[in-house]
């Protein structure tokens, strides 16, 4: 008797053990009854009847799907080679084990069909400038068929979009001819803003001269004008003097005819050819000139 409790208490204790079940915090539990859906227990230390219920651990962390690279043919008939990764999360425990057979390759699958999709609608240039585009495209389309999966498509990223060889080797030349066609391009500008520079300085220059000249010829004209106002005025200043002299001192005919005698030998002595006589000196000089002839015609009469 006492050997049939033991072996009963030992066999409680078992089936009591069999049925601890611990959950960890980022695990759900569905547990299954005789094969069919049970209920659903969360992180912890959970109870299940042996050999009765089965529980399964699913993992609700963000989970990464590998895509294996795969050629795709663009819409311009260019072949590139694609690898990506899909990232998603399970939302229902429930449903990603029972609504699918083998979520990470239908995962995979369904983004390599939607990769032949998304690109084949872009050419080989849109393909390769517009990972984003891609991404968002493919994010959508996954996130929307695995919705019925108890699964969210949080993000794709495009690894690698691969172009042929001689493709590859054509862009290369391309690059190295714009890179080519823009350091001519820069040259070609820097000698032009060099001679713009260099002729708004000439420009400059010749405008400072100018204006540098200009002002002297100015600052001499203007000494000129000073010089001659001046020598003007001192002169007209001494004929006032000497014609209020001439005046106070009252000179007799005689001495004016001997000064204007003067003057016409100090203006005889230059290289005119003819004299202009003031009206007044005409009356002294005809009676000069009947005295010189009176003088000669008794020097004449002598000599006979």
């Amino acid at each position: 008797m006492t050997a049939l409790i033991v072996v009963v208490l030992a066999f409680l204790f078992l089936w009591a053990l069999l049925g601890l079940k611990i959950v960890r915090p980022y695990q759900r539990g569905v547990v299954e009854r005789l094969g069919k859906y049970q209920r659903v227990v969360q992180p912890g230390l959970n109870l299940i009847i042996p050999f009765i219920e089965r529980l399964i651990k699913v993992d609700m962390r963000e989970q990464v799907v590998d895509v294996p690279p795969q050629e795709v043919i663009t819409k311009d008939n260019a072949t590139v080679t694609v690898d990506a990764i899909v990232y998603y999360e399970v939302t229902d425990p429930v449903k990603v084990l029972y609504n699918v057979a083998n979520f990470r390759l239908a995962t995979i699958k369904l983004a390599q069909t939607n990769l032949r999709n998304v690109i084949g609608d872009l050419t080989l240039d849109e393909s390769l400038t517009s990972r984003e585009r891609i991404n968002a495209k493919l994010r959508d389309v996954l996130d929307e068929a695995t919705d019925k999966w108890g699964a969210k498509v949080t993000r794709v990223e495009l690894q690698r979009i691969e172009p042929p060889s001689d493709v590859t080797e054509a862009m290369h030349r391309q690059m190295k001819a714009e890179r080519d066609r823009r350091a001519v391009v820069l040259e070609a500008e820097g000698v032009r803003q060099a001679a713009i520079l260099k002729a708004e300085g000439e420009k400059q220059a010749r405008i400072l001269e100018a204006e540098g000249q200009a002002a002297a010829i100015q600052r001499v004209a203007d000494a000129e004008k000073y010089k001659l106002l001046t020598v003007a005025e001192g002169e007209a200043q001494a004929i006032e003097r000497v014609y209020a002299a001439i005046h106070k001192g009252n000179p007799t005919k005689d001495l004016i005819t001997i000064k204007y005698l003067e003057a016409l030998a100090k203006m005889a002595e230059g290289k005119a050819t003819k004299l202009f006589v003031p009206y007044e000196a005409s009356g002294i000089l005809s009676a000069l000139t009947v005295v010189l002839e009176s003088l000669r015609d008794k020097a004449g009469g002598t000599e006979k």
